[in-house]
């Protein structure tokens, strides 16, 4: 007879239970006040490699981000929204 062995697994956090390691990071930006630049902040951000999807909110004022920070930073993604000419409060 074959005892089975019970195996003590450790619970994964919600940001880890999936293949990719995915954060959520929601940034403060100032300066976005038309289409224009909710469109360019998507493209520049949304083209970061690890980057999986951008979010640009004109009223609040916000830029929400879905990341891989295995292949990109959120400070990466801060550095292109100040290139674009926008100002990300902390």
């Amino acid at each position: 007879m074959v005892k089975s062995k019970k195996w003590e697994v450790s619970p994964m956090c919600e940001c880890c239970s999936s293949s990719a390691h995915v954060h959520t990071d929601t940034l403060k930006v100032e300066g976005m006040s038309c289409s224009h630049c909710q469109a360019a902040i998507e493209k520049a951000v949304g083209g970061l490699r690890g980057v999986e999807k951008v979010a640009v909110n004109l009223e609040a004022k916000e830029v929400k981000v879905e990341y891989n920070p295995d292949l990109v930073t959120l400070d990466a993604i801060k550095n292109t929204i100040i290139e674009e000419g926008y100002q990300v409060k902390e």
